[in-house]
């Protein structure tokens, strides 16, 4: 997939390490599953890496997180939305910061950016010029600028996402692929150019 991507695109493509959904507590399989994955990636072309390991306490896993990080290198390193369920998510902060990740995406120990931007303000506070903080989470064109003014943040990362339907004509109803609570099995999640355009040109004209 990366390989294909980067046929098309001309932006830098960062890759997340994420073997499975859930926690972010990874077993030893996991583990070496996603060093694999450094290799193979970096072979492919990735610009950069995505990723976040935390303890059994809640606490960011500095040991193993130190190791992904020699892993990447040269390329860069952002810390993931692990840091929104640690136990202390400033003191979280701190550590992302020395160890030496470049950026941060994060909703504010919260559900949604808009529902954590308090604590995203004092992260972007607590950070400075050290790391890069990221909103992300629920963000769209309708709550942006609200986001980004309140917040002091200078990036930001959303989906936008839309859904389209398939192309198949033959449709068998009542069978699902996936688990009970999934999307339609005849619609198709995919980004949205338009809506891109749209978040592109609202960040660009916000005055920060």
């Amino acid at each position: 997939m990366l390989k294909t991507i980067k046929k098309y695109v001309k932006i830098p493509v960062f890759v997340m390490l994420r073997p499975r959904g859930g926690d972010f507590l990874y077993s030893k399989e996991e583990i070496e599953v996603m060093k694999m994955e450094v290799v193979d990636l970096k072979l492919s072309g990735a610009d950069g890496f995505v990723f976040g390991f935390l303890q059994e306490d809640g606490k960011i896993d500095k040991q193993l997180c130190s190791k992904f990080l020699e892993l990447v290198k040269p390329l860069p390193a952002t810390f993931h939305r692990a840091i929104d369920m640690t136990s202390d998510i400033l003191q979280a902060l701190d550590d992302v910061v020395d160890l030496g990740f470049q950026r941060l995406l994060t909703s504010g120990g919260s559900s949604t950016a808009l529902e954590g931007l308090p604590m995203i303000q004092q992260m972007v506070e607590r950070a400075g010029q050290r790391i890069c903080i990221m909103p992300g989470g629920g963000i769209s064109s309708g709550n942006l600028e609200r986001i980004l003014n309140g917040s002091g943040a200078r990036e930001f990362h959303g989906s936008a996402r839309a859904a389209i339907p398939s192309r198949m004509e033959y449709r068998k109803e009542g069978i699902s692929m996936g688990i009970s609570l999934c999307p339609p099995e005849f619609s198709v999640k995919v980004t949205d150019k338009v809506k891109v355009q749209k978040l592109v040109q609202q960040g660009h004209s916000i005055k920060r």
